[in-house]
């Protein structure tokens, strides 16, 4: 299908070559940012005078407002014309990125990595969507490479890209040198993007909303806490079996509602379901490793001791 072939929902023709282009440059700029204060976070400590324990709430954070966000973007892309829904989550993203690069205290650089959290967790799984709508059936598989070149090679470099700047530049840098690429991203997309997916007037369901957001943040939460508190603690078990049981019960309401927030029942699917987790578990795999990668760099050295005894 060539890019003459190619209309929107309003059965205008578009180039899908310059609309992937754009996505796919405006995507990973949003997911390298999660890996990308990994070999920062002692700078980042010496910057505002804060502890180990307190700088990595720019990771954790970080992650709880994306995990949560996620699901909610299932409805958000059905709910919302795609193009207008990307430029939001861009600008959004722009926003936090421009308070984390001009942060005067940690609390500020906090809230704008929050901020682009919120952000990332529509653009991940909007790109995947929009790939997936905008090639034909016997194309897919290139598009998910593409999609999947972005998920997993930003969050790759990430740490070496922090060190880099680190050593040459400084921490905002981290966050000004991107800063131009999205403002061009931005406007590209007026003109690039186009609506594709089609739209209704759901209404959204607040209260898996509010399981999955308890679910997810509890069990991320508790996860984080571990490095804290240790596996016997009773915070970390009690948040963990928490977050099981309402993402259980967020499970069973999506499996028993006409219209979910998000449509679990593609996982009766065996091929896809063994898909879904092979993916699942190299991708915790990579970003796990990736995330540790900070506790080995010699300027944490002294970090060592309290991290991993």
């Amino acid at each position: 299908m060539s890019d003459n072939a190619a209309v929107d929902m309003n059965g205008k023709p578009y180039s899908r070559t310059l609309m992937i282009l754009v996505l796919l440059v405006g995507t990973f700029c949003t997911v390298l940012n999660q890996t990308i204060l990994s070999t920062a976070n002692p700078t980042i400590m010496k910057a505002f005078d804060v502890n180990l324990s307190t700088v990595q709430w720019l990771t954790t954070g970080f992650m709880l407002v994306n995990g949560i966000m996620i699901p909610i973007s299932a409805w958000l892309s059905t709910r919302f014309n795609s193009k207008w829904l990307y430029i939001s989550a861009m600008t959004v993203f722009t926003i936090g990125t421009a308070v984390c690069y001009t942060a005067p205290n940690f609390g500020s650089l906090l809230t704008g990595r929050l901020i682009q959290a919120l952000a990332v967790g529509i653009t991940m799984p909007l790109l995947q969507t929009l790939m997936m709508s905008i090639f034909p059936p016997e194309r897919r598989g290139t598009a998910m490479g593409l999609a999947g070149i972005v998920i997993g090679l930003a969050p790759a470099i990430g740490p070496t890209l922090s060190g880099w700047v680190i050593d040459a530049f400084t921490w905002r840098d981290l966050f000004g040198m991107i800063l131009p690429i999205l403002i061009i991203v931005l406007v590209l997309s007026f003109f690039f993007m186009k609506s594709v997916l089609p739209t209704t007037k759901k209404g959204l369901d607040w209260l898996s909303v509010a399981l999955s957001t308890i679910g997810f943040g509890s069990l991320l939460y508790g996860f984080s806490s571990v490095s804290d508190d240790g596996w016997g603690s009773v915070k970390v078990i009690s948040f963990l079996i928490g977050g099981v049981i309402f993402i259980g019960l967020f499970a069973w309401r999506e499996l028993t509602m006409k219209n979910p927030l998000l449509e679990l029942r593609v996982y009766r699917s065996i091929p896809f379901t063994i898909s879904a987790v092979l993916s699942s578990v190299s991708m915790m795999a990579m970003v796990g490793a990736e995330m540790i990668i900070q506790f080995t760099c010699k300027t944490c050295v002294g970090c060592q001791p309290s991290i991993l005894g």
